[in-house]
């Protein structure tokens, strides 16, 4: 293994954060805690992601949520889109899929609301899939490192910097714990900034 993948997964195990959805056995939980955090600091989402999974408990109860109570639910995280693709990708999972969520990143990206970022997310969190999250944390943290000058927001210069880290995800034993390490030092320095 790297020598900086070994010194990232090492910082890890000593500087994370608990958060109410890491550890979870329920990938359900991990894909709504990804959503949340998309455009949410950590910080706001916790009690939102304990209301949230209180009231719709799985998969097949967000498929039937209402509009007044799934925005009630919602309501203060803003960006509304989130929570009604959240809903819409569970309805389609309970017609297609028996209301299990795919365990790859490819099978993922094909439900509504779920990007490359998310989809990584949860297939290496939940399924050990070997494949890396690029978010801005992640990309400015790497593109520091690499002394990279490309702009990031970008999907096409994404896929690049993912396509750097694959080799490095793809030998460690656990790409989940390589992801969140790899998110975790993002904030961490964006917080420092």
């Amino acid at each position: 293994m790297n020598d900086w993948c070994q010194r990232l997964l090492t910082w890890y195990q000593t500087a994370r954060r608990e958060m109410p959805w890491r550890g979870h056995p329920d990938a359900y939980a991990v894909w709504v805690s990804e959503i949340m955090l998309q455009q949410t600091q950590v910080n706001t989402v916790r009690p939102y992601f304990e209301r949230f999974l209180a009231t719709f408990p799985d998969i097949p109860t967000l498929a039937v949520a209402t509009d007044d109570a799934l925005l009630k639910a919602w309501e203060g995280l803003g960006y509304y889109t989130r929570v009604r693709n959240l809903r819409k990708a569970a309805q389609q999972l309970v017609a297609e899929a028996d209301a299990q969520l795919p365990r790859t990143a490819a099978a993922l990206k094909q439900l509504p609301g779920i990007g490359a970022y998310t989809a990584a997310a949860i297939a290496s969190i939940c399924f050990g899939e070997a494949e890396p999250v690029v978010d801005g944390n992640v990309a400015r943290v790497f593109a520091r490192r690499n002394r990279l000058t490309e702009d990031f927001s970008k999907e096409p210069n994404r896929r690049k910097l993912a396509d750097w880290l694959r080799p490095f995800i793809q030998v460690v034993d656990s790409p989940g714990d390589f992801n969140q390490a790899m998110m975790e030092l993002g904030d961490y320095i964006f917080q420092k900034l």
